[in-house]
């Protein structure tokens, strides 16, 4: 009897990796098992960030003041305006309605604040630029000369004010800008009488 001669056959690779090998040996029956070698992971130090700076201290608020205004106004800006509030004597009077030439915010001069003594306001130390908005809206004041007051601003002095004058007629908008310095922690405006009443309709204080 022939006998058939079985013979397995060996196979031998090699793989070869960037960082690893592996080396596998099979017969034609048997399951091959294989090795695998992951990457060495590298070692990254964390960065240790800077401490953040410390904010900025804030700067003083702007103040606005609608003077004679019963109620806050907003103007076309989305600035707010207090209601009246500082004075020391004088009343307040309201004019809804009325036509205010030379602004853009007419509701400002429709209020007033007269025959005061002075407006005090309490304000962190500083420079500020601040800003006093008149208009002759009183019907008995018929031309030049028929309102005239003086007016001290934290030291500064304005003589002879005459709101028609400055602003060039009745019903128009004028704005007196003076730049002061806040050292005691209040803004002071003190007012003094010559021909009729003195008036304001707004005070704007705003940081510089």
């Amino acid at each position: 009897m022939k006998r058939s001669t079985v013979v397995h056959t060996f196979s031998c690779g090699v793989i070869v990796g960037l960082l690893a090998f592996a080396t596998g040996c099979q017969t034609g029956d048997s399951s091959s098992s294989s090795v695998s070698v992951q990457p060495a992971q590298s070692t990254r130090s964390a960065a240790t960030s800077a401490p953040a700076a410390a904010p900025a201290a804030g700067a003083p608020a702007v103040v606005r003041v609608n003077a004679g205004a019963y109620e806050a106004y907003t103007n076309s800006n989305g600035e707010v305006w207090l209601a009246d509030k500082g004075f020391e004597g004088g009343d307040v009077i309201e004019r809804p309605g009325i036509q205010i030439a030379n602004t853009q915010n007419p509701e400002i001069y429709r209020s007033e604040h007269y025959a005061m003594n002075s407006f005090t306001i309490d304000v962190p130390n500083g420079k500020y630029l601040a800003k006093l908005h008149f208009a002759e809206t009183f019907e008995g004041i018929m031309g030049p000369g028929d309102r005239v007051f003086s007016f001290n601003v934290q030291g500064r002095e304005f003589k002879d004010f005459d709101v028609w004058v400055k602003a060039g007629g009745p019903n128009r908008a004028y704005v007196e800008s003076v730049p002061v310095e806040v050292t005691d922690g209040k803004f002071r405006i003190t007012f003094d009488f010559i021909a009729e009443n003195p008036q304001i309709n707004g005070i704007e204080l705003i940081p510089q």
